[in-house]
Formats: C-alpha cells, sequence, structure tokens
C-alpha cells in the first residue's frame, strides 16, 4: 500500500452552516472522512486518495434534501486528474453517492463525455459524414441539472448541452421565440431528444462578462434592440414555460431562513427584505414574453458588433423589467464582490439603467423593484457557493438588497 493511500482528504472550504433538525444526515456532507469512506465502499479501495474536496456547489431545502457537489483534488504526484463527486441526502430516502459521469437525471451523460460513445452521437444525430474522432471537452456542470461539452470533430466545433429529457421541449419552444429576436442565436445542429441532448454551432465571438470583467462598457443599443424584439412578440400560452417568480423566491426565502435562524443581523435585513418583496411577489403577473435570465453571461459580443444571446432555455411570458433588472442586479453583485481592479461592472450598470430607462419610459421605482428581488435571489450564490466568511457576505448581500430596494418607495 503506498504512503499515498494513507492519507486522508479534507472538505475546502470547511465552512459551517447551521444544523438542519429535519435532516439528520445533514452534517455527513461536511465530513471528509464519511465522504471519502463513502466513495471506497461503493467504488472499491483507492490506491490514492485526493488531497481536497472541493466544494462546488451546494444546495439545501430545510427538512428535505441537501446535496454537495466536490471537485477531487489530487497531489501533483500522483498525475491523476481532478473528478466530480455529487452526494445528496434526502428526508425518508438516505444518502447517494454519483461519481461523474453518473447522473440520475440526465441519462445521456456519460454517452456525451465519452469520445468514442461521441462519434456514434454526433455521426447519428449531427453528421451525415461520420468523423473519425470527436475531441470531448467539459465546459460547464451543474450535478443533476446540466452540462455544456464542446464537441470538435475536425474544423467542425460544436456545443453538446445536456438536460433533463423532458427539458428538450422547452429548449426548443424558447428557441423559435428567440428566431427574428434581433440577437444571433447559435444554430441547432441536432436533438436526441430521448437522451435530452441538444447540439449548436460555435459562434466566434467574445463573452460579455469576460470584457466586462476587464473593464470594457459594452454597446447596450443591440442588446436593448434585442430585448424589444423578443418582448413584443405575441403571447401563446402554449408557447414557452412562463417564468415562476413565486416559486424562485419561495426557494430563496427558505434557505435563507434556515441560515439565519441564529444570526441576529442577517435575519434582520432579511425580514426587511421580505416584508417588501412578500406582497409584491404575490400579486406579480408575466405581461410579455420575455427572456426571464438575462444578464451579461449569457451574451457573446461578434466582431461586427452584433450580438448573440447562447443561453434562452427560459424564454416564456415574463416581465421587461425582470429581465433588466435581472442584468442590474448581477452587475451590482459583480461590482461589490467581484474581483479584479479593471472590474467595469459598476460603469456598465449606470450606462445599462439609465439607457433602459430612457428608452422605454419606465417608472424606476418599479425597475428598483425588480432589480431587488432578482439581486435577493442572486444572494444564494453565498450558500450554494460555500466560502468561509458566508455569513458576513450573506449580510453584505442582504444590504445590498435593501439598498436598492430603498430606491424603490
Amino acid at each position: 500500500m503506498s504512503v499515498a493511500s494513507l492519507e486522508r482528504p479534507v472538505i475546502r472550504p470547511l465552512v459551517d452552516f447551521p444544523v438542519d433538525p429535519g435532516l439528520d444526515e445533514l452534517p455527513k456532507l461536511f465530513a471528509a472522512d464519511w465522504v471519502w469512506g463513502e466513495y471506497q465502499s461503493r467504488y472499491g479501495e483507492q490506491e490514492c486518495a485526493p488531497q481536497t474536496l472541493r466544494f462546488r456547489q451546494f444546495s439545501h431545502s430545510s427538512g428535505r434534501v441537501a446535496m454537495a457537489s466536490y471537485l477531487m483534488e489530487y497531489g501533483r504526484e500522483t498525475y491523476l486528474p481532478s473528478e466530480h463527486l455529487t452526494v445528496k441526502t434526502e428526508r425518508g430516502v438516505g444518502t447517494e453517492l454519483y461519481r461523474y459521469p453518473e447522473d440520475d437525471r440526465l441519462p445521456a451523460l456519460a454517452d456525451v463525455a465519452d469520445p468514442e460513445m461521441a462519434v456514434r452521437l454526433v455521426n447519428r444525430h449531427v453528421l451525415a459524414m461520420r468523423p473519425r474522432r470527436v475531441r470531448v471537452q467539459l465546459i460547464r456542470y451543474r450535478p443533476r441539472s446540466r452540462a455544456v461539452f464542446r464537441h470538435s470533430a475536425g474544423r467542425v466545433k460544436l456545443y453538446a448541452r445536456v438536460v433533463r429529457p423532458h427539458v428538450v421541449a422547452r429548449v426548443l419552444a424558447a428557441n423559435e421565440l428567440m428566431v427574428d429576436s434581433g440577437f444571433v442565436l447559435p444554430r441547432m445542429v441536432g436533438c436526441w431528444e430521448e437522451g435530452g441532448v441538444l447540439w449548436f454551432s460555435e459562434v466566434p465571438g467574445k463573452n460579455m462578462r469576460r470584457q466586462v470583467m476587464k473593464g470594457r462598457v459594452p454597446d447596450i443599443g443591440p442588446m436593448l434592440e434585442g430585448l424589444e424584439t423578443i418582448w413584443s412578440k405575441p403571447m401563446v400560452p402554449s408557447k414557452g414555460q412562463a417564468f415562476d417568480l413565486s416559486r424562485a423566491y419561495r426557494t430563496a426565502r427558505r434557505m435563507f431562513r434556515s441560515k439565519t435562524e441564529q444570526e441576529d443581523e442577517a435575519r434582520r435585513e432579511l425580514d426587511r427584505s421580505i416584508e417588501v418583496f412578500d406582497p409584491f411577489v404575490r400579486s406579480w403577473r408575466p405581461t410579455h414574453i420575455a427572456h426571464n435570465d438575462f444578464y451579461d453571461d449569457q451574451m457573446i459580443e461578434l466582431p461586427d458588433g452584433r450580438i448573440a444571446m447562447v443561453d434562452f432555455e427560459e424564454v416564456g411570458p415574463g416581465d421587461p423589467l425582470l429581465d433588466v433588472g435581472n442584468c442590474l442586479g448581477h452587475l451590482k453583485w459583480a461590482s461589490k464582490f467581484g474581483r479584479g481592479r479593471k472590474n467595469a461592472s459598476e460603469e456598465f450598470y449606470e450606462v445599462l439603467k439609465s439607457g433602459a430607462l430612457r428608452r422605454f419610459g419606465w417608472d424606476a421605482e418599479e425597475l428598483a423593484l425588480r432589480e431587488a428581488v432578482c439581486l435577493f435571489r442572486t444572494c444564494t450564490n453565498v450558500i450554494r457557493r460555500p466560502r468561509l466568511e458566508w455569513r458576513r457576505n450573506l449580510i453584505d448581500g442582504f444590504s445590498l438588497v435593501n439598498e436598492t430596494l430603498a430606491q424603490s418607495v
């Protein structure tokens, strides 16, 4: 047995979230020895242990279910690549482990991630000519929800999007709504509906968020024109899934309540905001077709100045002010918590806000209210992406929400 096999991994960061009386096994998700022991029990004794189980994402519905995903990081001397591991504990069900590319909600994930299977899938669902080789690169993975891969076959560059199979119909409907929107769309070149996989062409250009992080303020003209075209489409009930603000808000509020029970300052800030949000969310209704998840990281700037929208599966009945408010909320969050001296989020925020108010003649207080509720939901980042300083960040996030709410009264 090697020395490496005797080492024990540690969880980083080692956060101390409150205990959940309704979910007895929750502490196990923060116990490295237990997680590693369960891993070996399921997958066999390993010659080398990872040095670190690094939190990638954490979700928790109080008294119901919790899920943690980690990146298993090995020492340099082992020459082993990092691995994704997901652990879920559910009341009345127990604890389950999933090692990437295992995923009970994404049945096609393992096939799309495997280069040999990717050749067959691309040949069957995308290209008429069988490629001899497909290079597979994982771009993004959210366990039990979605994944994005780059499939490269010679000069052909594709993005394979893996979703839950029942979501495919929603993506297709949203794609139909986005046609002639003014935004450039990745061309859908293949679909495996039963597996939950869609292939899109690559869009050449620069990610807008990265440009903002480098200090550049994008031209808001094409952006607002594209949004206005989406909003002008007729509200057809069968087209697109309506945005469920109530559900999204209640999920965030429930998460915050469970984390602030013994945090007086955070609870005071939370109570201030929900006093305003509760009646607003109860009365809110969709008014137009909208993007429903609009912010800078969803956009690509093309060399000719046009803007491509690379994520649009939420398009459906919604609220134009929420679209802009969501982008403003993300920019405000980035200016507060983002890194880098060149970050232009604050400047971009001011340009977008004043430009939208002037162009659409909106009430500034109504926009601020929607920006605040979007910021409130963004505060879940503090829980979903744990850091040692999560308590302070949550208080600062709530303060940001309440500062924005002050502009709506």
